[in-house]
Parts: C-alpha cells; sequence; structure tokens
C-alpha cells in the first residue's frame, strides 16, 4: 500500500539524519496516514479514506467532505476520492 494521502496527496520526503558530528545518512519522512470514514451529507452514508492529519484537519474547517471535494483539485485527489467528488457533484446538480 503507498503511502500517500487520497485528499492532498501528501507523499514521502527524504532527506538526512545529521549526527552532532554532522555525519549525515538517508532518512524518510513519513506521512501521519490514518484510515478514516468521513460522512458525506450529500450521498448520505460514510466514505472511507486513507488520510493525512492535517487533511482531516482541512476537512473540519471546510465543513465536511462535500465541500472540500468540491474545492480540491483533480490532480491532488486519489481515483476513489476523485470518483466520491463526481458523485457528490452529480447528486447536487439533480438536487437544484
Amino acid at each position: 500500500m503507498s503511502r500517500v494521502c487520497e485528499l492532498t496527496g501528501k507523499k514521502v520526503m527524504t532527506g538526512n539524519n545529521v549526527s552532532h558530528a554532522k555525519n549525515r545518512t538517508r532518512r524518510r519522512f513519513l506521512p501521519n496516514l490514518q484510515n478514516t470514514s468521513l460522512f458525506s451529507e450529500v450521498l448520505n452514508k460514510p466514505v472511507k479514506f486513507r488520510v493525512s492529519s492535517s487533511a482531516l484537519r482541512t476537512v473540519e474547517k471546510k465543513g465536511g467532505i462535500d465541500k472540500f471535494l468540491a474545492d480540491a483539485f483533480e490532480k491532488d485527489l486519489s481515483v476513489t476520492a476523485a470518483y466520491y467528488k463526481k458523485l457528490i457533484k452529480k447528486k447536487e446538480a439533480i438536487k437544484v
């Protein structure tokens, strides 16, 4: 399973461990990924994603997964997130 946030596209970064003697060894910075289900009010069901904790904070700030996906760029989203974005857009168009 790849270590990529499905909503923001945040990936593994690389860098150096630097000792007191300035010896450098390569290391990886992993994103803080969580498996969560976020409730979609438009679809009226929970939707499962593997997201970073910072993305969860952003979803809460935007006012839910529906509003977050409406504002998100397609290139940052995973295949499943883009699918749910399309479903939500279609349902909202039917309501109006």
